[in-house]
């Protein structure tokens, strides 16, 4: 890995606990937010590759915080959680550009494969996987 960057954004503090664990591991600098003020300062900050962010945050909501994190840097890629199965929000999350959308309580491998896809590919080295 060289040393992409994940941001976490949770209300959920066992949930961000958990993602940075795992995404640490993997080899990725995680960063965390609580809430949307804060992780539009990472963001402006730090230029994370991906964001795992969660659709409902007291305060700003995940689709304003996404609204903002594209306006910051269209190629940032976000990936959206959510413990709702709110159709048109995920609908608008997507129109947005957010990559895809996982409802909690997610698989965590499913979650980790789906980031590794999702970085390995924006830097895909040129060698053939597999054959």
């Amino acid at each position: 890995m060289d040393d992409k960057k994940i941001l976490i954004v949770d209300d959920q503090n066992g949930i961000r606990i958990l993602l940075v664990e795992v995404f640490s591991v993997e080899g990725y600098q995680t960063y965390q937010a609580s809430n949307g003020k804060i992780a539009l300062e990472i963001v402006r900050n730090e230029f994370p590759d991906l964001v795992l962010l969660d659709m409902k945050i007291p305060g700003m909501d995940g689709l304003e915080i996404l609204k903002h994190i594209k306006q910051i840097d269209e190629s940032i890629k976000v990936i959206m959680m959510t413990a709702y199965g709110e159709l048109d929000m995920i609908k608008e999350a997507s129109d947005l550009g957010a990559l895809m959308h996982f409802t909690k309580p997610f698989d965590i491998d499913e979650l980790r494969i789906a980031v590794n896809n999702e970085l390995s590919d924006s830097s895909a080295s040129g060698f053939a996987m597999g054959s």
